[in-house]
Parts: C-alpha cells; structure tokens; sequence
C-alpha cells in the first residue's frame, strides 16, 4: 500500500573523481568532481539515489554537506514515510541551516524513491515533462586553449552547438583572442555564450561586457560577485546583450529582490544552489511571473545530480536556452552510472524510467569513494 512504507536506511559515498582537464573560473580552478553520493533504502527494499555536489568557492564544502546529511538530518529519515516529501524537506530546513546541495540530495533521492513507487519518472512527479530532449551546452574553460580547440571540434561532431566561454580568470586580451577564435571557426552556426563567474570588479565590468557583445553572445553570465546586486542591475540595463544571474539567485527569495531591482534578463536554475527540484521550480515560477527567462545550469557533478536536473528542466514549461549537464559525457574521467548519462545529437535525453531513470554502478561508486558514512 503507497504511504505504508519507512526509511530504514541511509549511507552516503564520498566521491573524488579526476577530470579529464582542468577547468578555470573567475573564482577558481576545478580538476575533479567532489561530492556525496546519498542512498536512501526503505524496509521493503527500495532505494532512492541523490547527490550533494558544493563549490567551496560558490556555495559549501563536501564536509559540511556530508555532516549535514549524516549527523543532522539522519535521526528525523530513519523510520519517516519517504512519501511525505514536503513534511520532510521542512524538517531538514529547520534542523540545518543552509547546506543546500544535502537537500538537493535528500529530495533527489526521495523522489527517486516515490517515483519508483508509483512506475513514474521524477518529471511527471513535479509537473509533468514539457519535452524530451534538451540542447547541450559545454563550457570552454580548459586554460590550455588549444586543448580546448580539440575538444570543441570533438563535440561539435557529436552534434553540441551551444558553447560557455569561461572568462575572467586571465587577462582581458585572452578572452577576446578565444571569442574570435570560435566565431571565426564556426561562424554563426556557433551559439557562445560567455560567464564570468564573478570574476570582474564592478568598476571595470562595464567597459570590458561591451567588448564581448562585437561576438554577438546569446548571454553574458554573472561578470561581478553576488552581493554587488546594484552593479548588476545597472550592468543590466546599459548592454545590448542579455545579463544573466547565477550566483546572485539561490532561492526564490532572491529571485524576487532580483526581479525587483532588474539584476538580469535571465536566471540560471540550479537544484544545488535552491536546495533541490522543487525549490528550483519556485525561483523558476518568480522568474516566469516577472518576464525573466531560465537557463539550466549546474554544478561540478556525477551523472545522479545531472538526472535529478534534467528532470527539473524538462518540467519547466519555458526553458529555452538549453542546460550545461556535460560533466558526466564530457568532463569527468569516468561517470558512477550503470549506464551512460543520456546524450544523443547534441542534446539530454529526458529518462522515462520510473524515479532518477537510472543510478550508480556498484563498482564505479566504490572506485571513486574515498569515505563511506553510515
């Protein structure tokens, strides 16, 4: 009978996985995927899958996240109806502040678990699914440019057409060189799109956006840190190219103040940063009902968080500028899936299994994790 069964247990795999490159940001480098694989068992025997993937420089660290699922969080799962998701997710939030990819994780694998349950994918759980694939973007952000160069033509055999230029982490010089690089290779064919990840001061940003726009981005994505929400309102209204906000919007409150002071023309929706697929749908709802649009970002992730946010962006009905969930196809050494995350022509396969559609293989999980709880 549906609601009759308990979570009886809960481990958690601590994954280090190498990245086939190194990838710079305005706020960092990155050369492997972090994070918390969350496997969620109930007495009769289903499992449900998450995973809490944080940037320290971006939102948390792997141990807070880790302490937050198996110390705090722990005693209230043991013995709950996995089904009262909602019920649950308000009882993390009031146990541990913060700590969103953990609940990113805990509502990921709750769902996995109700979706198993019912025969349903997590899509038709929290809306219904608004389409079946979705466009591939990858981010160029190897500082080795010419190592780049390879694996942009690389993918654009496979068919991705949408490129992210990592900017700020180098001289102003090395982004423009890079742009008019790819424009010159692929033309208009090309979409490029540009991030700064924070990584520009306000008083300069201005002068520098307005030379990238000569390359005709589709966005140019958080040039100035997270606070400075007046630089980017004005950054906003002064380009001719749309100004998009990542770090500057986690949740739906700062989606509100964010649609209040115009800090953007678009937001990107990640289940890290909102704590999980529902949280997500609300900054994406604040962003419907003040015109905004929704891009679909994520973190430095496995294939169990790409599934979770392919599910959240197949549910939300004006997507438009693709997702970036390349981490597993094209940027790690080897994913934790059983099979491949879903990739076809340039696009995400929406799964139509039942819960997450797939999850870990015993042996690539256990030769990643470096530390297991539980």
């Amino acid at each position: 009978m549906i609601g009759s069964d308990t979570i009886n247990s809960m481990r958690l795999h601590i994954v280090r996985i190498p990245a086939r490159a190194t990838h710079s940001h305005g706020i960092g480098d990155v050369s492997a995927v972090n994070s918390v694989i969350l496997e969620l068992t109930t007495a009769g025997g289903i499992t449900g899958w998450g995973e809490a993937s944080p940037w320290p420089a971006f939102s948390g660290t792997v141990e807070a996240n880790a302490a937050a699922l198996h110390v705090h969080l722990r005693p209230m799962l043991i013995g709950a109806d996995p089904l009262r998701i909602e019920q649950i997710m308000a009882r993390a939030d009031a146990t541990v502040v913060g700590c969103t990819e953990a609940k990113a994780a805990l509502e990921t694998a709750l769902l996995d678990i109700a979706g198993k349950m019912a025969g349903l994918p997590i899509a038709e759980l929290v809306g219904g699914r608004c389409r079946d694939t979705i466009p591939l973007s990858f981010s160029v952000a190897n500082p080795d440019f010419e190592a780049d160069l390879e694996t942009v033509a690389a993918l654009w055999a496979d068919g991705v057409r949408l490129f992210k230029m990592k900017t700020g982490f180098a001289d102003h010089r090395f982004d423009l060189t890079r742009l008019e690089k790819l424009r010159g290779l692929y033309g208009e064919a090309i979409d490029l799109r540009i991030d700064y990840n924070q990584g520009m001061k306000p008083y300069e940003a201005v002068r520098r956006v307005r030379d990238l726009e000569v390359f005709r981005p589709t966005f140019i994505e958080q040039p100035v840190p997270r606070a400075d929400l007046a630089a980017m309102a004005e950054i906003a209204r002064v380009l001719d190219t749309p100004l998009l906000a990542d770090e500057s919007v986690f949740n739906a409150r700062e989606a509100l103040i964010g649609a209040q002071m115009r800090i953007a023309d678009l937001f990107s929706l990640k289940i890290m940063k909102s704590g999980g697929i529902r949280r997500a749908l609300e900054v994406a709802a604040v962003a419907r009902a003040a015109g905004i649009g929704v891009y679909g970002g994520c973190m430095f992730e496995t294939g169990v968080a790409h599934l979770a946010g392919t599910h959240l962006m197949a549910a939300v009905p004006d997507l438009t500028l693709g997702c970036e969930f390349y981490m597993s196809t094209y940027y790690l050494q080897e994913d934790v899936l059983t099979e491949a995350f879903p990739v076809r022509e340039g696009t995400v396969v929406v799964p139509t299994g039942p819960g997450l559609g797939g999850e870990p293989d015993p042996d690539r999980l256990g030769r990643w994790t470096v530390e297991r709880l539980g």
